[in-house]
C-alpha cells in the first residue's frame, strides 16, 4: 500500500534568487509541490495554499507533521481581504506594518479559497504580507496565496539561511531559493483582535509596544488553549458528534469515514494515500458534521509518516 512520503530522495536543486529560480519555482508550485524560498523572517516551505494536496506535501516534507493551521502569504491587502474579513483595526495594523513580518488572525471569508488543511479546519486565516523581494516574486509569479511554514523538518530549529534548510530537508523538496540570510532571523509576530484589544498569539519581530501604538488599543498575551495559528497547541478538533476509530464496517447510524479498501461515506483516499488522505481529512469531518447520521466512524488508518498526524487529530476528535 502506498503511504504518500513521496518526497524522499529527490535531488534537491539550489539556486540564487534571479529570474530564472523564481520561474522554476512557480512552475513547481503549479505542480503542486512545496519549494523553500527565503521571507525576511526565515525560510518558508511555500506551496499553493489552495491546493490541499501540495499543502499535505508541506507536511510530508517536513516529517512528524503536524496540522496547525498555516499562515498564508498574499501579495497585499487587498489579496488579504479576498481571504478573511479585515475590521478597521486590522486594517490600521496591515497599513502600519505590511509588508512586514506581522501576521494577522482574522476571521475566514464564505467564499475563501484556500484549502481547510491550511486552516487546520478553522473559521479564522492567519495571513500576511511578506517584506521579501524572493517571496513577494514567487507570489507575483504563481499569482496564489501561498502557504509556508518554516522551512525546517518539524522540531528544528527554523531556517535563515538556504544551508539550514538543506541541512534537513535535502532530498525531501525540489528546489531551495538562496538569496542569503534573512533580515529578521525569527519568526513573524502573530496577532488578532479580541474583546476590544489586540491579543499577541506569537511574539515576534512587531513587539506588543509597536501594536499598541498602531492601534491605540491596550496589548496582551494568548489566554487559553484555543488553536488559531501556528506555534499554539491544538485543543480539539471535534465534529460535534461522537466519532469512533479504527472501523471496519460501519453503522446505519455511522457517517463512515473511510481508507483504502474500506470504502465508506466518503473515502480519504481509496488508493490509500496518505497525502490525499491528509489533504481531506478535515474536509471528510466537516462532511460527516453535517451529515443525518448520529455518529461518525473512522476506519484504521497506518501510523507511519503522515499517519501518525492523521491519528494524532483523530484521536482528538473522538475525545
Amino acid at each position: 500500500m502506498a503511504t504518500g512520503q513521496t518526497n524522499e530522495n529527490i535531488a534537491t536543486d539550489v539556486r540564487p534568487f534571479n529570474t530564472d529560480a523564481i520561474a522554476r519555482a512557480a512552475a513547481l508550485v503549479a505542480d503542486g509541490r512545496p519549494v523553500a524560498v527565503p521571507t525576511e523572517t526565515v525560510y518558508g516551505l511555500a506551496a499553493d495554499a489552495r491546493n490541499a494536496d501540495a499543502v499535505a506535501r508541506i507536511y510530508a516534507a517536513k516529517g512528524r507533521p503536524d496540522f496547525n493551521p498555516l499562515i498564508v502569504h498574499v501579495a497585499n491587502l487587498a489579496a488579504a481581504e479576498r481571504l478573511g474579513v479585515f475590521g478597521a483595526v486590522d486594517r490600521a495594523l496591515a497599513a502600519r506594518f505590511w509588508p512586514g513580518p506581522l501576521t494577522l488572525v482574522v476571521p475566514r471569508r464564505d467564499d475563501c479559497p484556500v484549502a481547510s488543511i491550511a486552516t487546520a479546519g478553522l473559521d479564522t486565516i492567519a495571513v500576511r504580507v511578506p517584506g521579501h523581494r524572493a517571496m513577494q516574486a514567487l507570489l507575483a509569479a504563481t499569482g496564489a496565496p501561498l502557504a509556508a511554514p518554516s522551512a525546517n523538518a518539524s522540531g528544528g530549529v527554523s531556517p535563515t539561511k538556504a544551508s539550514h534548510v538543506l541541512a534537513t530537508l535535502e532530498g525531501r523538496i525540489a528546489l531551495v531559493i538562496d538569496d542569503g540570510p534573512c533580515a529578521a532571523g525569527v519568526e513573524s509576530t502573530i496577532a488578532r483582535m479580541k474583546g476590544g484589544a489586540v491579543e499577541v498569539l506569537r511574539p515576534g519581530p512587531v513587539t506588543a509596544a509597536m501594536l499598541a501604538k498602531a492601534s491605540g488599543l491596550p496589548v496582551s498575551g494568548v489566554k487559553g488553549s484555543e488553536i488559531v495559528a501556528p506555534g499554539m497547541l491544538a485543543s480539539h478538533y471535534a465534529p460535534g458528534k461522537p466519532v469512533r476509530l479504527g472501523a471496519v464496517d460501519f453503522a446505519e447510524d455511522e457517517f463512515g469515514i473511510g481508507f483504502g479498501l474500506i470504502a465508506g461515506d466518503y473515502n480519504l483516499s481509496e488508493t490509500g494515500v496518505l497525502t490525499e488522505a491528509a489533504a481531506r481529512l478535515f474536509d471528510a469531518l466537516h462532511a460527516g458534521a453535517a451529515s443525518g447520521k448520529a455518529k461518525i466512524a473512522v476506519a484504521t488508518i497506518p501510523a507511519e509518516g503522515l499517519g501518525a498526524a492523521i491519528n494524532d487529530r483523530l484521536a482528538r476528535a473522538a475525545v
